[in-house]
């Protein structure tokens, strides 16, 4: 997956393209306007992150270029104002999601990669995952178990995005530092014991499999 970041904030995108780098994916970043449309033009980006405020062209004017030109890559539009009238003209133009400054990291992630599911599926495709009785909104960032909604935190949650999303499969302990923690987290990896233990209490004991010196693994099936 290549993503493309337009944002004239550099330290800002420089550090999220270097967090969404560890999560695997290739980041070219510009931070004109200008650029950011010829780059998103001429390249083949899977999804672009776009702030409003830019130089040369602002957010808007990018976004609705692009649409005009017929392309129909995902955009998540970034900006430090807010109100419902900018959101409402940033997805009149085309955007498909909008984040308001300043953002957590964990957040940004679930958007681009809802985002980049949406744009695999296809428009309109179901951002919902369902494994058995387990079911995981990831645009909506709820979890049901059955017909019982369970409340998770954010860290939680990512977590068990990562194992549901790989259900069946064992994911490791790095795996999972990797993709829910960001890039500077250089604390204790055990970490990932506590919340995989608090997803057990929540959710169901039997639910997430430990696989002694490789990982976890989530054990509902798909339906």
């Amino acid at each position: 997956m290549r993503l493309l970041i337009v944002e004239d904030e550099k330290r800002l995108a420089l550090s999220l393209a270097k967090g969404l780098t560890a999560e695997g994916y290739a980041v070219d970043v510009v931070h004109d306007g200008r650029e950011g449309l010829h780059r998103a033009t001429e390249g083949s980006y899977d999804l672009v992150i776009l702030d409003i405020m830019l130089p040369g062209l602002n957010g808007y004017r990018v976004c609705s270029a692009l649409r005009a030109a017929g392309h129909d890559v995902p955009i998540l539009m970034l900006t430090a104002k807010d109100g419902e009238y900018d959101e409402a003209e940033g997805l009149d133009t085309g955007a498909d999601d909008y984040l308001t400054k300043p953002f957590s990291y964990v957040v940004l992630v679930a958007r681009v990669k809802a985002l980049l599911r949406r744009g695999r599926n296809g428009a309109g495709a179901s951002p919902v995952v369902v494994r058995g009785d387990l079911k995981v909104d990831t645009a909506a960032r709820r979890v049901f178990l059955g017909d019982d909604e369970v409340p998770l935190t954010a860290k939680e949650f990512a977590v068990l995005e990562q194992l549901v999303t790989r259900a069946g499969e064992v994911v490791s302990k790095a795996q999972i530092l990797e993709h829910v923690w960001d890039f500077a987290y250089d604390g204790d990896p055990n970490i990932v014991e506590v919340y995989v233990s608090a997803l057990r209490r929540k959710l169901r004991a039997g639910l997430i499999r430990t696989v002694r010196g490789a990982g976890y693994r989530l054990e509902t099936e798909e339906r």
